[in-house]
């Protein structure tokens, strides 16, 4: 008897590792084969731009999952292929070394890569992106030799890499090309307050400025030359201008993309049988309070998310994600959390103390509750995610007085 056709992941991350645990926890029993192009069994991400630059994350903690997991659950893990070809005519998958797979369900897990910098000097030795584990043990090792460095972009990834290198002993110097940081992200009070706590903490912001080239002698980077000629020393960079996703291999296979692959609630493509889930995934979500009809969204929870609501579709019990967009990010001593996707407009209101590090602030929307950042209070990044669930429409004065108790708010 013939083994029904394979669900084939290609992308062994938290959303290709999600969706085939999740595929097996709703009954499918089609065989699974999940490729990854790294040679690491998959791990987590987000210790690596914290805890391993730190020390403070072994790297025996980094994988998602056991050793004996994936032969217990029937999933054929194999590392070190990466996917070059795709014919969703004849469901075939070509691999690096010319071997081919056929499939009968095909997810695109294929992530993102860090966007390049394109500037004279960016192929320095002492230069480094950090997206993959490999990278992060790079930038560790060179952190170790060195005592000045400069982190180009000050988005969530720069600002942690800048807080670890810190941390370690370096002396630190973000370079942003935006008036302030974290600006598609954070409203001016939340942008403000994050540029004080860096450089509260020793961090140094060039803000407004953009790279115009690396330079250096022997063949190594010595310094950072901004667009009005300044000259920024250091040992070494590491670049953080953000990422761009992975679409080649959908494209090349014709299947629609537009700032990702394009997919529908369950992650369904434009081309049968297959879907596309985590960081290149451009996903329809017009359920989620808040947010816009079709959204991307580069983060674990929208990753795993996307994922079990993908895998509920391969099972034959298609249930879309219709919960509440989430983030973290660790800086410093500071646990940021942010629930919902704030818009400009959005009537901002603080709660807490924003010079003590333990603050929220909420974001109303024709009076509805549909976004919370908090610092240090995680208590309250709870309670923000349970407003913004049912839209809740409170008095801001509320809001803002400590006394009154919202887990108590019924509105």
């Amino acid at each position: 008897m013939n083994a029904p056709p394979a669900l084939v992941i290609v992308g062994a991350s938290y959303a290709g590792t999600q969706l085939a645990a999740s595929a097996r926890e709703l009954g499918f029993d089609a065989p699974i084969v999940l490729l990854g192009d790294e040679r690491h069994a998959p791990y987590q991400r987000p210790p690596l731009s914290k805890g391993v630059l730190t020390g403070k994350t072994s790297l025996d903690a980094l994988p998602l999952r056991g050793a004996d997991f994936w032969g217990a659950q029937g999933i054929d893990l194999r590392l070190g292929h990466r996917a070059t070809a795709l014919d969703p005519g004849t469901q075939t998958l070509t691999l690096d070394d010319g071997s081919t797979l056929k499939y009968g369900s095909l997810a695109l897990a294929t992530g993102a890569r860090c966007r390049p910098l394109a500037v004279p000097g960016n192929d320095l030795d002492g230069v480094f992106n950090l997206r993959t584990l490999d990278d992060a043990l790079r930038v560790s090792d060179a952190l170790s030799k060195a005592t000045r460095a400069c982190v180009v972009g000050g988005g969530f990834i720069g600002l942690e890499v800048a807080s670890a290198l810190a941390a370690r002993g370096a002396a630190v110097t973000v370079v942003e090309s935006q008036p302030r940081l974290l600006a598609r992200s954070f409203p001016p009070l939340m942008s403000e307050y994050l540029a004080d706590a860096h450089r509260q903490r020793h961090v140094d912001l060039v803000l407004g400025r953009g790279v115009r080239a690396l330079g250096g002698a022997s063949g190594r980077v010595e310094y950072v030359e901004l667009d009005d000629g300044l000259r920024i020393d250091c040992d070494m960079v590491v670049l953080g201008i953000g990422v761009q996703p992975n679409v080649e291999l959908a494209q090349r296979a014709g299947i629609a993309c537009d700032n990702g692959i394009l997919t529908d609630a369950l992650g369904r493509t434009s081309a049968p049988n297959v879907i596309a889930v985590g960081d290149v995934a451009n996903t329809e979500a017009p359920t989620n309070p808040g947010a816009p009809a079709r959204i991307r969204l580069e983060s674990i929870q929208a990753a795993n998310d996307g994922a079990r609501a993908a895998a509920s579709a391969l099972a034959g019990r298609p249930q879309p994600f219709e919960g509440v967009p989430w983030f973290w990010s660790d800086q410093h001593n500071l646990k940021l959390q942010m629930a919902g996707l704030p818009m400009p407009g959005d009537e901002v209101v603080a709660r807490g103390d924003l010079q003590a590090d333990w603050f929220s602030l909420f974001y109303l929307r024709d009076g509805a509750v549909v976004a919370a950042h908090s610092v240090n209070r995680p208590a309250e990044h709870m309670l923000g995610r349970k407003l913004i669930a049912r839209r809740a429409r409170i008095d801001p004065r509320q809001l803002r007085d400590e006394s009154f108790d919202l887990k108590t708010f019924q509105g």
